[in-house]
């Protein structure tokens, strides 16, 4: 199947998946970036770093100097011993400014429920977070990611996670960082339920980070690798829905065909989408397959985006 040609079917078809309103949000060819800005996220290199194979320290040194990538995205999990270590993120800024790389965001994990239902485990979280504000302003970093789980029914959930983030943007706000949210899994997932608590918050460092993957309603976490998930929200729809209040982007890969192009994710379309908006920042690589090496993984999804952005010209 020509995958281009997909993509502009698909494209055609927008207008009517999410109607006019919808599309008064994109209008085309808005984004004037003739090549894709693009990151790289750690976890493309989770299973290095946990040997101990790279170093975390290395990280920007890495994406410079193997892949040719000069933004960064950070994971939490890989800097727990350092999160308060004002010296360590110094010197971490240090490094990635003297490979010309600049350090976007860090992605932050378990700390805590943001929409937990008790009010007091709920602050707690929130205040666990700071320390990863801090560290990304240190690093002259944009935003922290976090996860916006909590449990209950859903108008409780709501409230509570407008609660919540609403807290945590206003102190995000107060450093400069910008709080994202991630389609995760489970609630996280349904990018519709995630506007409306946006929209409630209506705070200006509230966003969102749309990861291509990830669109699995009744996994945590939320992947949809080898399709196995039962419950998935539509990606060109989550997408669409997300990239208003968008200062990332995610472009998860699990697999790729004999063309190159991912084998479990719509490329054309949902590139096409970031495209025809008026989202102008980094497109960050997150290769989380076992098909190939995590190195030639990051380089076949670098190659795919390059590849659908400039056919996407044509």
């Amino acid at each position: 199947m020509d995958d281009r040609r997909t993509f502009i079917k698909k494209s055609g078809l927008i207008a009517s998946a999410f109607g006019l309103q919808g599309m008064a949000a994109f209008p085309l060819n808005l984004n004037t970036l003739s090549q894709p800005k693009i990151s790289l996220a750690q976890w493309s290199l989770h299973r290095a770093l946990e040997s101990r194979q790279t170093k975390a320290e290395d990280f920007a040194s890495v994406a410079r100097n193997d892949y040719g990538i000069e933004a960064v995205e950070y994971v939490n999990s890989f800097y727990k011993e350092d999160g308060t270590n004002e010296l360590f993120w110094k010197q971490m800024r240090e490094r990635a400014d003297n490979e010309g790389v600049k350090s976007l965001l860090i992605m932050v994990d378990n700390e805590g429920e943001l929409g937990n239902p008790d009010k007091e485990s709920r602050k707690q979280a929130v205040e666990n977070h700071f320390k990863w504000i801090h560290a990304c302003k240190l690093l002259g970093g944009h935003s922290i990611r976090i996860n916006a789980f909590g449990s209950g029914d859903r108008d409780s959930l709501r409230d509570a996670l407008a609660d919540g983030l609403g807290q945590l943007a206003e102190y995000g706000g107060k450093e400069g960082i910008n709080i994202l949210i991630e389609n995760h899994g489970l609630h996280t997932s349904d990018a519709g339920f995630i506007v409306e608590i946006i929209k409630a918050v209506n705070h200006p460092y509230l966003g969102t980070l749309p990861d291509f993957g990830n669109w699995c309603l009744n996994t945590e976490w939320g992947s949809t690798q080898n399709k196995e998930c039962s419950q998935v929200y539509d990606p060109l729809k989550g997408v669409a829905q997300f990239l208003p209040y968008a200062k990332g982007v995610s472009a998860k890969s699990y697999a790729f065909n004999e063309q190159g192009f991912e084998s479990l994710i719509d490329y054309p379309g949902l590139l096409g989408l970031v495209k025809n908006s008026e989202y102008q920042g980094y497109i960050g690589i997150e290769y989380e397959g076992i098909g190939l090496s995590e190195a030639a993984g990051i380089r076949a999804t670098k190659t795919l985006i390059e590849r659908v952005w400039r056919d996407l010209e044509n």
